[in-house]
């Protein structure tokens, strides 16, 4: 499998999400990535999670996600000691990234200034909920805060239940994804050194696409549609026999072969719908009429007849059915990994293919502190050195 970032070296200060899920792409790319952790309690997500027994031996849930094939040292970053750890670490190492609050790393004396001017081709990222400047930088940020303040919130659901939270923590992923993106690209950069400023708010924000396009360019404010296509109809979720199914049926003759399809012949010379703007202005009546057809038979069904015409369609799955469905299975994006106490675990990957194969990592997320000795030992650090810092609490 080509492992495009093999031999590079990333030092990991990052907790809980939107910095692990970074680390996440970058260690499933190939890189070596030290996660640096504090001694005795590590990552603030080694305690969180569905399962109380994990969480207690410091291997929580929502910490095995986002962590294998990472090393873990614990470091104590509030020694003197413990700094000159972190600062000799850093000239081994490629890139360093960390989210805590701006200025944080500074008042350690290891900000990006300090690290840099030691390590000039040292690649330093700060994932923060705001940024490194503006009004906002130094409140402390969550995904919901960060979703609610982007306006995501604002425009899902719909008129009755917006404003809502996406289901899953898609502001630290989104900001994530920013950030290993852009770690990527200063690699690849003619002279290595880059500071990396990444904003979840901005992040989000980046992604909305239309959302924000519409309002900035066409005048239009954005309002929450459900389950609706504001662009186009039909466009929707409609309920079968069994259960919901999407539709989107955005070009003509896609309308068309739905009409047909569904024996709704009479639809297509009906001026309500003729054009696109015609059946936006009037979707409610051309839902109802579709809608009712549907209720005949099996989401299934339809689902496998109309992309058979061409018409893009697909059912509302759980996450269960998701997982377990077979295109997923075939694109090999789910791994399998031994927990020290012998407990086997699944986690998804990437999501992304290279040369035809899925990256992969061999190791299972790491106990807190199991390699500090031996990433120690391969920054020169001799062993009678780690031993003392050790006993002084530093490590």
């Amino acid at each position: 499998m080509t492992a495009p970032l093999k031999g590079i070296r990333v030092l990991d200060l990052t907790n809980v999400l939107a910095g692990p899920f970074c680390t996440h792409q970058l260690a499933h790319l190939g890189a070596d990535v030290i996660k640096v952790e504090v001694p005795g309690s590590g990552d603030l997500a080694r305690q969180l999670g569905m399962d109380e027994g994990l969480s207690a031996e410091g291997m929580g849930i929502s910490f095995l996600a986002p962590n294998p094939g990472k090393r873990s040292a614990t470091v104590n970053l509030k020694t003197e000691a413990g700094r000159d750890v972190l600062m000799r670490l850093a000239g081994t190492c490629d890139v360093l990234v960390e989210n805590f609050r701006p200025g944080v790393m500074g008042r350690l004396g290891l900000g990006p200034e300090t690290l840099r001017a030691a390590h000039p081709r040292l690649i330093y990222c700060a994932i923060s909920g705001f940024g490194q400047d503006g009004p906002l930088k130094d409140r402390p940020a969550y995904d919901q805060i960060v979703q609610g303040m982007s306006g995501a919130m604002a425009i899902t659901g719909d008129a009755e239940s917006a404003p809502l939270r996406a289901g899953w923590p898609v502001a630290d992923t989104v900001g994530g994804l920013t950030a290993a993106m852009a770690i990527c690209a200063a690699l690849n950069a003619p002279e290595r050194g880059a500071f990396i400023d990444v904003s979840m708010l901005d992040s989000l924000l980046a992604t909305m696409g239309w959302a924000v396009s519409n309002l900035l360019i066409g005048g239009v404010a954005p309002v929450p549609a459900g389950n609706e296509n504001l662009t186009s109809a039909p466009s929707a979720a409609y309920r079968c026999a069994d259960g919901l199914l999407n539709i989107a049926a955005n070009k003509q003759e896609q309308w068309e072969a739905l009409a047909d399809h569904l024996g709704l012949h009479d639809l297509k010379a009906d001026p309500r719908f003729a054009t696109r703007p015609d059946r936006r202005a009037n979707r409610d009546a051309l839902n109802a009429a579709i809608e009712g057809a549907l209720m005949t038979r099996p989401a299934a069904d339809w689902e496998k007849e109309l992309n058979a015409l061409g018409i893009p369609a697909g059912r509302i799955l759980s996450v269960e059915e998701a997982l377990a469905h077979p295109q997923v299975a075939q694109r090999d994006q789910m791994a399998t990994y031994e927990l020290p106490n012998g407990r086997a675990i699944r986690a998804l990957k990437t999501g992304v293919k290279i040369d035809g194969a899925a990256p992969s990592v061999t190791t299972p997320p790491p106990e807190l502190g199991a390699h500090t000795g031996e990433v120690l030992a391969e920054a020169g650090f001799s062993p009678a050195e780690i031993a003392r810092l050790r006993d002084a609490g530093a490590i």
